[in-house]
């Protein structure tokens, strides 16, 4: 049975969260501070759950102390905040991913599940100065940590591992949320222009018709 230690203060909410993983199979163990956090995860814990804000302390910088003393195993945020800031704090940190409050159960179950499936390390894909951790969920570009949103990052993601053109429709087809949001033509054409202020404007070629290519320098 796989275990997932939940680091939430709210109670009631924790409590919620407890059923519905519980429903699916998995094993809870609850935390309810950093404190406990830190008492609570033993060898038996597969994947971490954890609230950003706790009453004793911070749930990014608990997963940096985590990761520096080599804890690889997968961390999903809970935040009650969408900007932009947080979640690269968030990723940059070594979580693996996040979703913002309020959430719908399904697709916090589904980014569990992705999240389990994809804990173990990965190696990195480097390209013309840009280095992917995957594990990480973050791209480099000559060492330093790019504030990509998670959707930008999963288009630089396929623009990188890809030597030819990356069709619209395989992009759309992948930005396509586990939780059912749908993002349309014109939301990718937004992302993908906020994305070439980040790694530069020649970097990613627009082929009409047909899609998006990276351009090594």
């Amino acid at each position: 049975m796989t275990v997932l230690l939940l680091v939430e203060d709210d109670a009631v909410l924790r409590g919620g969260l407890k059923e519905l993983f519980m429903r699916e199979g998995y094993r809870v163990i609850e935390a309810g501070s950093v404190r406990e956090a830190r008492e609570k995860l033993d060898d038996t814990v597969q994947g971490i759950v954890m609230d950003v804000g706790l009453p004793d302390g911070d749930g990014i910088a608990l997963c940096r102390e985590w990761r520096a003393r080599g804890e690889m195993r997968p961390i999903l945020f809970l935040t009650a905040k969408d900007e932009e800031f947080d979640v690269v704090r968030g990723l940059d940190s070594g979580g693996n991913d996040y979703v913002t409050k309020p959430f719908r159960m399904q697709e916090l179950l589904s980014r569990v599940r992705v999240l389990l499936r994809s804990g173990a390390p990965k190696n990195a894909l480097t390209r013309d100065g840009f280095t992917v951790d995957e594990t990480r969920m973050q791209i480099t570009k000559d060492g330093a940590a790019l504030p990509l949103t998670l959707t930008e990052y999963k288009i630089l993601l396929m623009l990188l591992e890809s030597r030819g053109v990356v069709p619209r429709e395989k992009l759309l087809e992948a930005l396509w949320d586990d939780g059912g949001k749908f993002i349309d033509d014109n939301t990718l054409s937004v992302h993908m222009s906020r994305l070439r202020e980040k790694v530069g404007t020649d970097r990613v070629r627009t082929v009409r018709g047909v899609g998006y290519q990276w351009r090594d320098m």
